[in-house]
């Protein structure tokens, strides 16, 4: 399914030689010891999608677009967009397919537009994008110009969808998504330009050692861009949810941005910035006509929308950037 000897290659001239020596058993195992029980059919939906002429390739706006140079029949636009339904629920994006609009869970554009304006420039950087969900920001970095993008993530039907994406935009790009999480990275690798996290830190049960491995990836001088849930407070403050929070049961530490940004200065980061904090919106987040499940309203106190359905701060989601010692 995932022939890794191009990304191999890739990252032996990139400082990855480490990580490219183990990744075929690496992957090996992971397919075959954790296959989710719908691979193989999410596969089937994949390769049954037609190989087509794109002339138009956009990984700068916020559709994601691949297209030809004449509109597909209705006929083959019904087929392909059927194959691409099999891959439900589609929860980042959202993409163009030629012409079909993939109408995703969240806007991740909106979140692309307030964290890129703070970070360095991506252009011939070497870039990891842990907890990647489908893929989505990896393909806006690489319009950024980024010379290589590794995106991890263990949902396996993330990864099918990244392919299907893939098969359309074409193998060209440095792009590349491994069904894996962070623990799976070699140890103190020390060798990517930028680290992106992006909606992780809150579902780790030690938070502290997630900004600890995010570091050992990072090489001296390299840049954390780190995405997450926080509450309005102080340094020193933090929630962490007596149960579930917006129905999720992974949630554990909900701090301050404050607090977040002494987390990293104790990790032993250094220039920690607080770029942007935004209020989630269910205009970012809701059901589409791709993703039929509950979302962000159903979360939220119906009678008062500052809340989560359990009484807890709704979210609020900061990004802060640091640099690697």
């Amino acid at each position: 399914m995932i022939d890794t000897t191009g990304l191999c290659q890739l990252m032996e001239t990139h400082g990855l030689e480490r990580w490219a020596s183990l990744l075929p058993d690496q992957m090996a195992r992971i397919l075959n010891e954790r296959p989710h029980g719908d691979l193989d059919r999410w596969i089937e939906a994949i390769d049954q999608l037609p190989r087509l002429n794109k002339t138009q390739t956009e990984l700068n706006s916020a559709n994601i677009t691949a297209r030809g140079d004449k509109p597909l029949t209705a006929e083959a636009s019904s087929r392909i967009e059927s194959l691409l339904r099999e891959l439900h629920p589609w929860r980042k994006g959202p993409y163009d397919i030629h012409g079909i609009h993939i109408d995703t869970e969240w806007h991740s554009d909106w979140k692309w537009d307030r964290v890129s304006p703070h970070i360095s420039p991506l252009k011939g950087r070497t870039v990891l994008d842990i907890g990647c969900g489908n893929g989505y920001h990896c393909w806006r970095m690489a319009g950024e110009g980024a010379a290589v993008v590794i995106g991890v993530d263990p949902t396996q039907l993330f990864l099918a969808q990244f392919l299907a994406i893939q098969h359309f935009l074409g193998r060209e790009w440095p792009v590349h998504l491994l069904p894996m999480g962070i623990e799976d990275i070699p140890a103190d690798l020390r060798a990517f330009d930028t680290v992106f996290s992006m909606g992780v830190l809150y579902h780790r049960r030690s938070p502290i050692d997630h900004l600890y491995e995010l570091k050992s990836t990072l090489r001296p001088g390299g840049e954390l861009v780190l995405e997450t849930l926080v509450i309005e407070g102080k340094k020193g403050e933090v929630l962490v949810p007596d149960g579930r929070y917006a129905k999720m049961r992974n949630v554990w530490f909900i701090p301050s941005a404050a607090t977040l940004a002494g987390w990293l200065e104790r990790c032993g980061y250094r220039d920690v910035r607080i770029v942007d904090e935004t209020v989630t919106t269910t205009e970012e987040q809701r059901s589409t006509d791709w993703m039929h499940f509950e979302s962000l309203s159903d979360y939220l106190d119906p009678n008062d929308h500052s809340r989560t359905i359990e009484g807890h701060p709704a979210p609020l989601r900061a990004t802060l950037v640091a640099t690697a010692n």
